[in-house]
């Protein structure tokens, strides 16, 4: 058997980044060849997988990616068993490549079809191997979860602990205008159920609306009057619902203006959101 030195540790330590004591023995195996040892210890990650497979992954990240011009974006939500992890650069640099991949590449319809794709800031290798390196260099379970990519004008936002991110999408010429960001801040912290009064159930609506002018006819007022009065009521009615455009700006200090007001200011309106929570449907 040829003597392993500790050069020769140090030097696969420095290619594969993984503990010393792991290049050892793989070296020890491999009779002193750098390359078979290497070999082996990407190898042994198929083992590390079946292990860990059953293991909970309840930590991680909902990263988010807004092209430059604001014409998409991408979501990738990335789970592992513990906090520190989630904070681990490998960790993040991983999220990171995913989501421009998910972003810049040829899009995905799954997971497993992301991770085929070629790693963007390697000229060679893919995202699947960059998966195994990490998971040999951390030795917990670290899963990809939800993917997303969707068209602009988009604004995304994914919260400073990582556990919430949200995509925002608007109709409108506008798609870099900074408040697409800020309505995706909005709908991080205020959760609205749906974007707009029509994605309510209709007959609740309408019985709403019934309600709200039986009551304003009683005050004797012309019909034109009943009806803005009507409106105003339905408005407060959206709101407490949980529509998003009718909701109170959360960044206008006068409470004053809704979502809706905020991004027509800009020439956009709403069409839908995505809100992902880490590991929650």
């Amino acid at each position: 058997m040829a003597e392993v030195t500790a050069e020769a540790v140090r030097a696969l330590r420095e290619r594969t980044d993984l503990p010393m004591m792991d290049c050892k023995r793989a070296l020890m195996e491999a009779d002193g060849d750098q390359a078979k040892a290497e070999k082996i210890l990407k190898e042994r990650v198929k083992g590390l997988i079946l292990k860990v497979a059953d293991r909970t992954a309840s930590e991680g990240k909902v990263a988010t990616l807004v092209a430059p011009d604001g014409t998409s974006a991408a979501m990738v939500e990335v789970l592992c068993e513990t906090a520190p992890v989630s904070r681990n650069e490998d960790f993040l640099h991983f999220c990171d490549q995913l989501t421009r991949q998910l972003l810049d590449g040829p899009g995905a319809a799954n997971a497993a079809e992301l991770l085929s794709q070629p790693v963007p800031d390697k000229s060679a290798g893919t995202l699947r191997e960059l998966h195994e390196e990490l998971l040999n260099k951390i030795r917990e379970k670290i899963e990809v979860g939800r993917i997303l990519k969707v068209a602009g004008p988009v604004g995304a936002y994914t919260h400073h602990d990582g556990t919430i991110g949200v995509l925002i999408q608007a109709a409108g010429a506008n798609a870099t205008a900074e408040v697409l960001r800020d309505v995706a801040m909005h709908i991080a912290a205020m959760n609205p159920v749906v974007c707009l009064p029509e994605q309510l159930d209709p007959a609740k609506v309408a019985d709403e609306r019934a309600h709200r002018a039986e009551e304003a006819k009683k005050s004797g007022k012309p019909d034109n009057i009943i009806e803005k009065i009507v409106d105003g009521k339905m408005r407060t009615f959206y709101d407490n619902e949980g529509v998003l455009v009718a909701q109170p700006f959360a960044k206008d200090e006068t409470k004053s203006k809704t979502v809706a007001q905020a991004l027509a200011a800009a020439g956009l309106t709403a069409t839908g959101f995505t809100r992902w929570r880490l590991g929650k449907p």
